[in-house]
């Protein structure tokens, strides 16, 4: 006696234990569907005046779709769906009852505080709390931000 090889995914024909590819696909949609529901719940929760909202994903793309209350709350729905664990992109398909000016978005790197990103964006680091309040609901507090983050920075205007 010694050890034998077999083919590890031959056994689901013939003892109907595992998942088939077409299941495996369908687990895949329904766990993806399941996460959309989720994304919808999360943004709903923030209260972000968002009609609508619907979430699908694709693999690690986030497809968005609903209206807008104005042109912030489509952005933090953005950052909402971008800054979780799993998704890489955002198609935007949201639009907007009032139209205004977009924001920048900056992805906040190692040794990142809002006093050095408001600095770098306005040139002024008091001018901080105009990027904390644009991040808010998602920012709970200035100085809890990480790198890889996406934060929005509105103009002056």
């Amino acid at each position: 006696m010694g050890l034998f090889s077999f083919i590890k995914n031959a056994g689901i024909k013939v003892f109907g234990i595992g998942k088939t590819e077409k299941e495996e696909a369908v687990e895949i949609a329904v766990a993806e569907s399941t996460k959309g529901a989720k994304l919808v719940n999360a943004v709903e929760t923030l209260e972000l005046e968002v009609v609508d909202l619907n979430i699908e994903l694709n693999g690690d793309t986030a497809t968005v779709w609903g209206e807008a209350a104005n042109q912030a709350a489509k952005e933090k729905v953005v950052l909402v769906v971008g800054n979780t664990n799993g998704i890489a992109a955002v198609d935007d398909r949201i639009t907007v009852a009032t139209v205004a000016t977009e924001a920048q978005f900056y992805t906040v790197v190692n040794g990142d505080s809002l006093s050095k990103i408001a600095q770098k964006f306005y040139r002024n680091a008091i001018k901080y709390p105009v990027i904390f309040e644009a991040n808010k609901p998602m920012l709970s507090h200035p100085d809890k931000i990480y790198p890889g983050q996406v934060l929005r920075i509105p103009s002056l205007d």
